[in-house]
């Protein structure tokens, strides 16, 4: 049983809100009571897809703490700030603001993040950063934002990004016709999209006969209908809404720049001149490659392009959503390999220490 609290987290000022404006972020925190404690646990940092929300983490979630109660102290989810349970804190400022026309970017986005793994609430946690999609994009560019002289300057000790649609520019213009069908596509549907019904139960049934939802884990469709809807306002009692408004989703998928930027930053993360100056990240793709092009996964898989190790899991681009089971032992194999590195490299400082005490 996961132990839950729920926060939300003051974004910083950003210019397209007027002074004293900001949008938050809504954060949820998981545990258990036999978790590992905290001087020893890892924190896991997590975000989600564009159109999702935080809470289909949770069954990938009970997963991990199940397979490793005495390594993971924690896990925090974070919604878009216009998604979820977000979307609903920030609706007022995204609806009366003229410099919001565009919506929040995957960059903004992780602009607060950085923030939030900065403030006092997380200091000295060793963080994993776990990005899905184009989540992984913007936990990237988190790593770049809000240090200072008290702070690290990378706050992780390692990401997993899991079918990242982090691209460079080249290669993405290599194959622009795809690209542009179906970026198209999705934003046309994202539109067209039915966003009220009568009930969560008429909601969970419509959602189960129809695709993408009637390949997901039943568990994570449950977390769609029980936090991804909320009461409809102006429909009878009982009826209920996305959250989310689909303007907002539909633009996060034109917005392309936080994607091309992001390699760089993979590269720079993973290009210390030791182990103990780099960070590590891990890919996870995908064995149905429906959306991301071979030739993306073999870049990252490349020398020099910063990747630490590459793995697949069973299911298509929506593995959290389709096998959080599967996604999960994998997610701890990677953890394995995480604190197995860091107490290498810990090994080897009190090694160091010891030589130049005894001097």
């Amino acid at each position: 049983m996961l132990d839950v609290a729920s926060s939300p987290f003051e974004c910083p000022q950003n210019i397209r809100d007027p002074p004293g404006v900001r949008l938050k972020l809504a954060v949820k925190r998981y545990t258990t009571r036999d978790a590992a404690p905290p001087d020893d646990g890892l924190t896991l940092l997590l975000g989600h897809c564009i159109g999702a929300h935080k809470e289909q983490w949770e069954p990938t979630i009970e997963r991990i703490f199940a397979l490793r109660r005495g390594l993971v102290h924690e896990a925090y989810a974070v919604d878009w700030q216009t998604h979820g349970d977000a979307a609903l804190l920030n609706r007022d400022i995204l609806e009366s603001s003229p410099g919001r026309v565009d919506g929040v970017s995957a960059a903004e986005w992780g602009e607060a993040i950085g923030a939030f793994v900065r403030s006092s609430s997380m200091r000295g946690k060793r963080i994993v950063g776990i990005g899905h999609s184009a989540s992984c994009s913007a936990l990237v560019h988190s790593s770049e934002y809000q240090f200072t002289s008290s702070t690290p300057k990378i706050p992780y000790c390692a990401f997993i990004l899991i079918e990242p649609t982090s691209i460079p520019h080249d290669l993405y213009y290599r194959d622009l016709d795809t690209r542009m069908s179906q970026m198209e596509f999705v934003v046309s549907a994202t539109l067209r999209r039915r966003e009220t019904w009568a009930s969560r139960e008429e909601a969970f049934a419509w959602m189960r006969k129809r695709v993408p939802w009637s390949v997901w884990d039943e568990r994570v469709l449950r977390r769609l209908v029980d936090h991804g809807l909320g009461p409809d306002p102006s429909g009878p009692a009982g009826s209920v809404r996305v959250k989310a408004d689909r303007r907002y989703e539909a633009l996060s998928y034109t917005d392309t720049r936080p994607h091309f930027d992001a390699p760089t930053i993979i590269e720079r993360l993973g290009s210390g001149s030791s182990a103990s100056e780099s960070t590590p990240v891990h890919f996870v793709w995908a064995e149905v490659g429906e959306l991301i092009p071979l030739f993306v996964q073999e870049y990252f898989a490349s020398p020099g392009a910063g990747g630490a190790s590459t793995s697949k899991v069973a299911g298509g681009h929506m593995l959290v959503q389709e096998n959080p089971d599967g996604l999960a032992e994998r997610i701890c194999g990677i953890l394995d390999d995480v604190c197995e590195l860091q107490a290498r490299g810990k090994g080897r400082g009190e090694e160091r220490s010891t030589a130049v005490a005894l001097r």
